[in-house]
This record gives C-alpha cells, sequence and structure tokens, in this order.
C-alpha cells in the first residue's frame, strides 16, 4: 500500500472548537486538528469515500458516546523521537475513562530517566508534548491531567473546554447542569 500524501478532510464535531481537521495517508491517520483553520493552505481533499467515510463514521460514534475507542490506525510521520514514545505510550496504555498525571506519563514513558531527580521538568516537558500532539482525540492527550487538577490544553479557554467536554463524555468527569454531551 502507498503511504502518499496527507490528504484532508473535515469531521463534524460538538466540541466547543468546533470541527476537526483530519490528515490521512495510505497507513492511517496522521493528524487531527481542532477547526477548520488548522488544515495547511492549498492540501489536497481526501477523495477515497472509503477511507473518508471510516473516519467520519469512527468519530461520529466516539462523540456520540457509543465506541469507546476510535479504531482508526495511526500514521506517527509527524511525530520523533522522545515526543513519539511519549506520545506511544499514552495511547497505548491510557484507556477511555482513565487519565494519568503529566509526571506518571513522563514515569511510565521511560523517556526521562535521566531527570529522575527532578519530575517537575519531566512533566513540564511531557506538558509541553502534549501541547505539540499532532494527533489530537486519536492520541488522548485530554487524559494527561496535572496532579493538582485538569491542567491545561491548548486553545486556551477553548482548549480548556475541549478537555472538559472530552473527559466529560469518557465519564471521568462528573456532567455538570450545562452538559451538551449525549445522554
Amino acid at each position: 500500500m502507498s503511504v502518499g500524501p496527507l490528504e484532508w478532510l473535515t469531521v463534524p464535531s460538538p466540541l466547543p472548537s468546533g470541527p476537526l481537521t483530519v490528515g490521512i495517508t495510505g497507513l492511517g491517520v496522521a493528524a487531527v486538528h481542532f477547526g477548520p483553520e488548522a488544515r495547511p493552505p492549498g492540501s489536497p481533499d481526501c477523495t477515497d469515500a472509503r477511507r473518508t467515510d471510516r473516519v467520519a463514521e469512527r468519530f461520529a460514534g466516539y462523540f456520540a458516546g457509543r465506541e469507546r475507542t476510535l479504531a482508526l490506525p495511526v500514521d506517527w510521520r509527524l511525530v520523533t523521537g522522545p515526543h513519539r514514545t511519549v506520545l506511544e505510550t499514552l495511547h497505548r496504555t491510557v484507556p477511555y475513562g482513565e487519565a494519568i498525571t503529566y509526571g506518571r506519563l513522563a514515569q511510565r514513558s521511560g523517556v526521562f530517566e535521566e531527570a529522575a531527580d527532578s519530575p517537575g521538568l519531566a512533566a513540564r516537558a511531557v506538558g509541553q508534548m502534549m501541547g505539540a500532539n499532532p494527533l489530537a482525540v486519536l492520541v488522548p492527550c485530554h487524559r494527561v491531567v496535572a496532579a493538582d487538577g485538569l491542567g491545561g490544553f491548548g486553545n486556551g479557554r477553548v482548549g480548556l473546554e475541549v478537555k472538559r467536554w472530552l473527559l466529560t463524555l469518557e465519564g471521568w468527569l462528573a456532567p455538570t447542569l450545562d452538559w451538551d454531551g449525549p445522554g
């Protein structure tokens, strides 16, 4: 199978940030970004209906609360080195409905063994890696939280609302009176 270039589609979402922009290749999903403006200018649309339908169906099922996993293949091409190791550890070991602290993910990944005497630095490095995750939602950086609360999430206030929405969908946070997710 040809890996090919990134081709793009927009996937509807109920998230406070609006639709997702998803980049796919012959290997799988290589990018998931919040909002349609995240798409690179002049980038090609994905015209393979089989792939686009599968991606759209998996996200729709997840957002509706029918699916606990997206079960989509991942193309890791946009992430390398320690960043990839940390994201792969997150993807592989933190399932739906669970969360992990930045510091614990740093330990679990094994990337920061030299920084064992500086766990705060390792936790901050993981936080930066989560902020630079090119595979949002699919590689669930929303499940990485601070030791004393939710922690941050890109895009300021809207990003934190997205994190809260996803953690509520997955049952890690209790719904509030204004919860607008699936029943």
